[in-house]
């Protein structure tokens, strides 16, 4: 199996950027590739790794990069909020694409915030060379998100509730006692198993130490979500999405079922499929079966 790392040229204005990427596998060997699409916003590619399964198992070639802001692409500490908008992000899908010279025939998978990322491209964007859509643990409304994490918050113990709300209240989200309380949540609703997976630990620790896009996107915690995100959906405008498309979710999941039913109700050509035994990342949690559902959907 080959691997290709490298970086294109993303324009902005007149301001050019770097936006890094990893080829597992080969582009031109007939076998559609698959773009992995990373959430946050602002949490690198490392979670996403275990699909180089995908490769080594099915010989589907499979894209990683690290989204604008984050990773191994330009970090832009100093940039205004308003700086930071899905077309940003989309403008740079579409220019990685094009670099990389898959624009006439690949696949997307998007997770949490990045399935947001692929549900938009193909509603607003209709590139014709993207056959596969699959969003994995992502909402189709920032409203419903929330709502969907507070009902999954009001289950914690009570002594977790009251210092995540103090701190809330308090605007001192930073402090220790909130990161420590919002843990037994991650535990329960984001990654089930324990400790860890290295590749989870990476990703996170590299957002931790650079949270720019995160904080100014969508706030403190995956439920106090401040930034311009919260008022996104993309209900309304569900039946412009033709790209048939593979739903995923987990039992556990803070992507509820509250927040990911629209899609299966809007998009014409859709499956869901439910991981009875995952939260937030099956492809960690379920791993060997999670392979096997997206591949055989790709290879339809």
């Amino acid at each position: 199996m080959s691997e290709t790392t490298g970086r294109v040229d993303f324009v902005v204005s007149n301001e050019t950027y770097q936006t890094w990427y990893k080829v597992y596998g080969d582009l031109k060997s007939g076998v559609r590739p698959l773009v992995t699409l990373h959430g946050g916003p602002g949490i690198p590619h490392q979670y996403l790794l275990p699909h180089i399964d995908l490769c080594k198992l099915y010989s589907i070639p499979v894209v990683f990069y690290d989204q604008i802001g984050c990773g191994e692409s330009t970090h832009l500490p100093d940039k205004p909020k308003e700086f930071w908008r899905m077309d940003l992000f989309l403008d740079e899908l579409e220019n990685l694409v094009a670099r990389l010279g898959i624009q006439n025939n690949f696949d997307v998978l998007g997770h949490s915030a990045g399935g947001r990322l692929a549900a938009s491209l193909a509603c607003y964007r209709h590139p014709p060379g993207l056959k596969r859509l699959v969003i994995f643990s992502s909402p189709a409304s920032m409203k419903f998100w929330v709502d969907g994490c507070r009902s999954l918050l009001a289950q914690l113990p009570e002594d977790v509730q009251d210092v995540i709300r103090k701190h809330e209240e308090a605007g001192t989200t930073d402090d220790p006692e909130y990161q420590k309380a919002t843990g037994v949540f991650f535990a329960r609703h984001v990654c089930r198993i324990d400790p860890q997976p290295q590749d989870l630990q990476t990703a996170l620790a590299a957002m931790a130490a650079e949270p720019t896009v995160y904080r100014t996107m969508n706030g403190p915690s995956e439920w106090c979500v401040t930034g311009p995100n919260k008022d996104w959906t993309i209900i309304d405008d569900l039946h412009r999405i033709t790209t048939p498309t593979l739903l995923i979710n987990g039992a556990y999941d803070e992507a509820t079922d509250l927040c990911v039913s629209p899609y299966f109700r809007g998009i014409a050509k859709v499956k869901w499929v439910k991981f009875a035994n995952s939260s937030h990342l099956a492809c960690f949690e379920e791993r060997e079966r999670y392979m096997q559902v997206v591949a055989d959907f790709l290879k339809m």
